[in-house]
């Protein structure tokens, strides 16, 4: 047999022959270290060869150590099972309860296209506009169905400037040739469970096809010139969706699952550190998420041509006009929603509330409404079960106060913002178990002292300065996530991370924050993300316009992260000095980190 055809045949059970000949490859490492420590290790690199290569669905390999870890006498079942249960998982979803009411009343979408029609037309403002809008979103609902949602609207405001993508391509096919082979090509990636375009274009579109055009007098170069600004535009509106989705994700601990894997791990390393809640990991990294998105504006609109003289003069001229046509679709699109009705209203009134009460449960820097109950019984958790509970019950539409005197008057039928039916469907509980996944892991490799293990071979980066092991654990961990999942890729990491500023005497804060943000810039590559894949499933982008764009973009993210630790960062969680709370339990690496500490545990 050939060598192409017998490696075409391999390629084919990749995945088969991972998950056989991965567990008997791996089993080297159960008599390389110490008892414990060599099977945790074991374990660790099996569900980690899993995860990255997606041998077995992420969720399934997540609960491998269900079955694992008891039977190699590593930790009980009675330890491993809670894990996948904590109250972080119960906050994240609080958090998906509350995105799938947003979603269920429409109200996403006004926001949307109120946003929209604000910032205006012009391609640099409405792709600050698509950036900010996609950007919050994502803060409260998923990326993915963020990026799902914003992309039609995006499409049906291009086709009003532009045209149709068709034609436009065609009146630049003189010189792009050879792109257009890839661009027209069909798509690889298959979307299954999201919402087709043509659908959501339906919604939004008016007919535009009736706008008288004046007769054209531009040459031939010019119209070509033109069409390829055009379609860098496009391009730059349908790449700024998903990026700015998953910017926006890292706002809110229950933006993206890494941050709430951080609190997991955070609660199981150090029980002791309660410096990280909604309200104070908000007031961190939303500055961070609007100074990163800001740049990466000015990069995004710089690449694909929207920032020009434009944005601070009018000309009248063919763009003028439309972007008059976009601007008229945007208003008369928001007009069609009607006036905000019962249910939105309910819905934006509890989503205010979930927001405010998370931020002022125990915001730090003053007292917050936690003081009145007893100390350390309730949590975000609770906050986020309590308001999501409320929508379960409370009506969609206005109560007839006059059925209760009129016998002879109708009542409106009671229907509940949302159902649980809606509420089962929208919940990832794949991500649930990753999550639990997760937290078991770290439970393993903590009660194990693989951590420890670890943390002792990692004491040469010690003469590695803080600041610049900041950029280098950030820019590692932004690379490795450009191919495997975020969420994977953090759990495998963090309790490295967290070891290693142990043994080297600095506040864990300090180099897990930084990881935590970092899993979440992965902008190079479609299979990067799932947003990232929903972009280029449109079939406009290619992988070389992803490169291009994503590699600036992350170095620009490593400078923001490393701006934010160093200041800000630094003053809110107290980063200069090593915490009495960051002493381990585990025996041997406490009496280590003590060492560390006479040496000097000074940071900076």
């Amino acid at each position: 047999m050939e060598v192409p055809a017998l490696a075409k045949k391999l390629w084919c059970v990749h995945k088969q022959l991972i998950v056989i000949i991965g567990p008997l490859l791996f089993l080297p490492l159960i008599f390389a270290l110490p008892d414990k420590e060599g099977k945790c290790l074991y374990v660790v690199v099996l569900m980690a060869t899993f995860w990255c290569t997606e041998a077995l669905p992420l969720a399934v390999t997540a609960m491998l150590p269900v079955c694992l870890f008891p039977t190699l006498g590593i930790l009980t079942s009675k330890k491993v099972c809670p894990q996948y249960f904590l109250e972080t998982n119960f906050l994240f979803l609080s958090g998906l309860v509350m995105a799938s009411s947003i979603e269920e009343w429409g109200l996403h979408r006004r926001i949307a296209l109120k946003v929209l029609s604000i910032v205006g037309v012009q391609p640099a403002w409405l792709i600050l506009g698509m950036m900010m809008t996609s950007s919050f979103l994502s803060m409260w609902l998923s990326n993915t169905a963020t990026t799902a949602m914003m992309l039609p609207i995006a499409n049906a405001i291009l086709e009003s400037l532009f045209g149709d993508m068709e034609t436009l391509k065609r009146k630049c096919k003189g010189k792009e040739e050879p792109e257009n082979d890839i661009i027209n090509g069909p798509s690889t990636v298959k979307l299954t469970s999201l919402p087709s375009l043509p659908t959501e274009k339906q919604i939004l579109s008016i007919d535009i096809e009736d706008a008288s055009e004046p007769p054209e007098t531009r040459t031939a170069e010019e119209i070509q010139s033109e069409a390829r600004y055009q379609l860098k535009v496009w391009k730059g509106f349908l790449i700024c969706i998903p990026y700015a989705a998953s910017i926006g994700g890292t706002a809110t601990l229950t933006g993206t699952a890494p941050n709430l894997i951080l609190i997991g791990q955070l609660k199981s390393y150090f029980p002791n550190c309660d410096l990280i809640n909604f309200g104070s990991w908000f007031a961190f990294a939303f500055p961070l998420m609007l100074l990163f998105l800001i740049v990466s504006w000015l990069w995004i609109s710089f690449l694909y041509g929207g920032l020009n003289m434009r944005l601070c003069f009018k000309r009248e001229d063919h763009r003028a006009k439309a972007e008059a046509r976009a601007k008229a679709m945007i208003v008369e699109d928001y007009k069609k929603l009607g006036p905000i009705n019962f249910a939105e209203a309910a819905i934006s009134f509890f989503f205010v509330l979930f927001a405010i009460l998370l931020f002022t449960r125990d915001p730090k820097f003053v007292s917050g409404w936690s003081v009145f109950f007893k100390n350390g019984y309730v949590s975000d958790a609770v906050t986020g079960v309590i308001i999501v509970s409320i929508l379960f019950f409370f009506p969609s539409q206005k109560p007839s106060l006059r059925w209760w005197i009129d016998p002879h008057a109708s009542n409106t039928p009671y229907v509940p913002l949302l159902s649980w039916k809606k509420a089962q469907d929208s919940v990832p509980w794949n991500i649930i178990l990753l999550l639990g996944g997760g937290f078991a892991m770290a439970k393993a490799c903590e009660e194990s002292g693989l951590a420890s293990w670890i943390g002792e071979h990692l004491e040469p980066l010690a003469q590695v300065p803080p600041p610049a092991a900041v950029m280098l654990i950030t820019a590692f961990l932004a690379c490795f996530t450009e191919f495997a999942s975020n969420t994977a890729t953090i759990i495998i990491f963090l309790p490295v991370i967290a070891e290693l500023a142990i043994r080297v005497s600095v506040n864990p804060l300090y180099f897990m924050i930084p990881a935590t943000v970092g899993c979440s810039y992965a902008f190079m590559l479609p299979v990067s993300t799932p947003p990232n894949s929903i972009a280029f499933a449109s079939g406009h982008l290619r992988i070389k316009d992803m490169v291009k764009t994503g590699f600036v973009m992350n170095i620009l993210g490593i400078l923001c992260v490393s701006l934010a630790m160093n200041t800000w960062g630094l003053a809110m969680f107290d980063l200069s000095s090593y915490p009495d709370w960051a002493h381990p339990r585990n025996t041997t690496a406490a009496n280590t980190s003590i060492q560390h500490s006479l040496a000097g545990n000074t940071m900076l």
